[in-house]
């Protein structure tokens, strides 16, 4: 079994995503978040995470699933972020990495990154977000999870 760690989420699964409302009913919580020595890159629909050493950070949230919805829901996101265990076509890699919250504490998170082959081509021709952010945070008031 996979360890059952919440997930930093920094594109389209952010509130006011096109894909925020796939995490409808199947999270506990949705909270600012960011991850550090990472920057973004905006890919064709949606951002990159890439790896950089003291870079970044990157903006995103931290989602922790219901207990009852987690097996389902990693299997769901690894199909939305058409992610396959060992697959040399998968354009992202889910890594376990350190997400920092608001309050300054850190927490390991599942992170779907950039898969080095994408990465290498990422850091030698696109230009990263200044911001660390692909999305501007929801307006408050706005629907968030769960």
């Amino acid at each position: 079994m996979t360890e059952r760690l919440p997930f930093f989420v920094y594109g389209t699964l952010r509130p006011g995503g096109r894909n925020h409302a796939f995490l409808y009913g199947r999270v506990l919580t949705c909270v600012p978040a960011r991850l550090p020595d990472a920057v973004l890159y905006d890919g064709p629909g949606y951002p990159y995470a890439v790896r950089a050493p003291g870079a970044g950070p990157v903006h995103g949230d931290l989602v922790t699933a219901r207990p009852e919805t987690y097996r389902r829901l990693l299997a769901d996101l690894d199909h939305l972020e058409e992610y396959v265990p060992g697959d040399p076509r998968s354009l992202y890699l889910r890594v376990a990495r350190d997400v920092v919250r608001e309050d300054g504490t850190t927490t390991p998170a599942w992170v779907y990154v950039a898969a080095p082959p994408l990465a290498a081509r990422l850091r030698a021709t696109a230009t990263p977000l200044r911001s660390g952010a692909w999305l501007t945070p929801a307006p408050p008031g706005a629907p968030r999870t769960p």
